[in-house]
């Protein structure tokens, strides 16, 4: 059996850890932003890790001491006008979207819990979904049978700074940080 449990976990002599990985340079200033244009322009072949993370640990440095990382049941309110990313789901492996403007008083919900505790962005989905599909994605692309619906990602310093805090789901307990309107 102890075959078994050295191809399938379980044996001694199996690293329990991942490979740790070089820490972030000192004048690294690079977001995942960047890296994509990078990309786009032809100066990088691809993003692989560790720029990732650098890159997100980069863009948490940015982000204000005492800001509101997003949790699952928020809701924000747009304070203004805003273009923000969206982003459409599909029954392939096909991710679409772009930038939209979104208008002052419109509400997203974050619908899932972000994967780190103080996450750089979060997705949400648009309050009034039906409304904002109708106005934000293409007709062609929504009666296509392999359309799966439009979501958005926000990052956690516009939503400090341009959304306001409406609701938040009670059963999320745990050190919130500070409310935006505070």
């Amino acid at each position: 059996m102890s075959w078994f449990r050295n191809i399938f976990g379980g044996g001694k002599d199996q690293a329990s850890e991942p490979p740790e990985r070089p820490p972030r340079p000192a004048d690294w200033c690079k977001t995942f932003a960047d890296l994509s244009r990078e990309m786009n322009e032809g100066k990088r072949k691809s993003i692989g890790q560790p720029e990732i993370d650098w890159a997100r640990d980069y863009e948490r440095s940015l982000i204000p001491e005492g800001a509101r990382f997003p949790r699952k049941g928020d809701v924000y309110e747009a304070r203004k006008d805003l273009e923000v990313t969206y982003m459409t789901s599909w029954a392939a492996p096909y991710t679409g979207g772009g930038k939209t403007m979104i208008h002052e008083g419109e509400k997203f919900r974050v619908d899932s819990d972000p994967m780190d505790e103080e996450p750089i962005g979060t997705y949400a989905l648009a309050v009034n979904y039906e409304e904002l599909e109708q106005r934000i994605v293409d007709p062609e692309e929504r009666s296509n049978p392999k359309y799966g619906g439009f979501y958005f990602h926000l990052d956690t310093i516009s939503m400090n700074t341009n959304f306001a805090l409406v609701e938040t789901d009670c059963t999320n307990k745990g050190d919130q940080g500070a409310a935006p309107n505070a």
